[in-house]
């Protein structure tokens, strides 16, 4: 599964971090891939954290097999929730 990781172009932004299934991956933003168990419907998370508080956090469950590559967009203010979709061309 690809993963591609947006913040807005204005403004300072803590790294990402991916959460496949319960477990928590630090990231880069940009486009990364990432391998999901075969044959199960797996929760695909992502959230930002600055110090105090988690914001920005967006999930969707995903079939491995019917999967393309997803988007997640940072919210431009701390408060809001991210977005995490299919990638539209």
């Amino acid at each position: 599964m690809t993963l591609t990781l947006r913040k807005p172009r204005i403004g300072w932004f803590p790294k990402p971090t991916v959460v496949i299934g319960d477990r928590g991956h630090p990231a880069q933003w940009g486009s990364g891939t990432w391998q999901l168990t075969p044959g199960e419907p797996t929760t695909i998370g992502v959230y930002l954290f600055n110090r105090l508080w988690r914001f920005g956090a967006a999930s969707v469950t995903v079939e491995p097999d019917a999967i393309g590559p997803l988007i997640y967009r940072a919210p431009w203010l701390p408060f809001l929730p991210g977005r995490l979709q299919a990638e539209t061309e």
